[in-house]
């Protein structure tokens, strides 16, 4: 499927709507750095590029998280056992605002496609879980380690020195270039074999004692799960201040082994824009999201840094609207509201008081203005109170205000 957005678009805002409207099967690889529940609170340094960038890490449960909840249990068995296995609050808040997001991925994803979720120990545990219930275990294909050095004092315990990134696929057809994989060459072997071919693979040129001119190829190194790649020091022109910022080089690595040329890259939380700065580089279309509007600002000045000139670069704040979903019968159908009725038992899905299907109203679980579409799975019966209160407004609203 087409995608409902021009290349290089960056969004500020909820990844959530606005990913709730772009067209299902329409991106090629997702990479995400999302919170990692470290309960800390994060933001840029003063007089950084990135300054005004800042983020929260720190999850309490609140109504939307149930309303949430409420939904996943309806419709995601699995997923809701995961979520119910958490052993705090916080964490039981977290996984809900993981899941919701990871359920869209899952439908923007094309078939052929792949998901890199990076985290580290905190909660990698959880998040493995629930990439399972909606990925499929079966599409667990590896967890790659990003091995980094830093400082450490302690000694009371072993070093912490890597992050994981759990690696899915949506089916047994993806994309993976093995070349990409392996191992970088030393810079003397680089200046010896200075010359890349299409697939990336590093020769030189000689004359043989024929006189014909030959190439020579670097042999294959090995490959390895396991990236040795520096973190972005503070003296590295790389660094823009953003205080979570993942080196290009990781990035680069994983766009090149899961992607081709002109595949849409996506990050739904780019922050400082590595990402796209990585895809722009090698020839891959890319869209981001960032709630920070200081994402928009950096990824135009890094790649402008990057490529040395200016690209067309899209920056919105609206939610897109699907292309994808074909002709739709009006949300309040007949057949709708008879299918509604039996899958609820005739209960409201707000108070939860039976009444007789001509009492009850077709109504949105995600409003329409959150990128809510008429799609049945959207849809639900209300009592006339209920529908109400809630209006135009989430779900999340409504069982908010009956629970007051």
């Amino acid at each position: 499927m087409s995608a409902n957005w021009s290349n290089r678009t960056i969004w500020t805002g909820d990844n959530l709507p606005i990913m709730r409207g772009m067209n299902s099967a329409s991106v090629d690889l997702i990479y995400l750095d999302p919170p990692f529940n470290s309960k800390a609170n994060y933001a840029a340094p003063i007089g950084s590029e990135a300054a005004g960038a800042e983020f929260k890490d720190t999850w309490t449960l609140q109504d939307v998280d149930i309303a949430w909840l409420d939904l996943i249990e309806a419709k995601h068995t699995r997923l809701n056992k995961v979520i119910h296995a958490a052993m705090s609050k916080s964490d039981k808040s977290y996984l809900i605002y993981m899941a919701v997001r990871l359920l869209e991925m899952h439908r923007i994803l094309k078939s052929t496609g792949s998901i890199y979720l990076h985290c580290d120990p905190t909660m990698s545990h959880y998040l493995k879980l629930l990439m399972d219930a909606i990925f499929g275990r079966k599409n667990f294909r590896n967890e790659v380690v990003w091995h980094y050095f830093k400082p450490h004092s302690s000694k009371r315990t072993w070093p912490r020195n890597y992050d994981q990134v759990l690696y899915y696929t949506i089916a047994d057809d993806w994309t993976f270039n093995h070349h990409a994989t392996l191992f970088e060459y030393d810079e003397k072997s680089k200046r010896r074999y200075d010359k890349t071919d299409s697939e990336g693979r590093r020769f030189k040129v000689y004359t043989d004692t024929t006189g014909t001119v030959r190439k020579a190829y670097m042999k294959a190194g090995r490959a390895d799960n396991v990236l040795k790649i520096p973190f972005v020091q503070g003296t590295s022109k790389e660094r823009v201040g953003y205080p979570t910022q993942k080196p290009i080089a990781l990035l680069e690595r994983i766009i090149k082994a899961s992607s081709n040329e002109e595949d849409v890259v996506f990050d739904p939380f780019c922050g400082c824009a590595t990402t796209l700065v990585a895809a722009d580089r090698h020839s891959r279309n890319w869209v981001g999201i960032d709630i920070s509007n200081v994402a928009v600002r950096l990824v135009e000045d890094r790649i402008k840094a990057d490529q040395g000139l200016f690209q067309d670069i899209q920056s919105r704040t609206d939610v897109p609207q699907r292309t994808d979903v074909g002709t739709l019968l009006m949300y309040n159908a007949p057949s709708n509201k008879k299918a509604l009725y039996g899958e609820q038992g005739g209960h409201c899905n707000g108070c939860a008081q039976h009444f007789q299907i001509q009492n009850l109203e077709v109504d949105h679980i995600i409003a329409r203005a959150q990128g809510g579409t008429d799609h049945l799975e959207n849809l639900q019966l209300l009592c006339g109170h209920c529908n109400r209160v809630k209006g135009d407004r989430g779900q999340e609203y409504l069982i908010a205000k009956l629970a007051a």
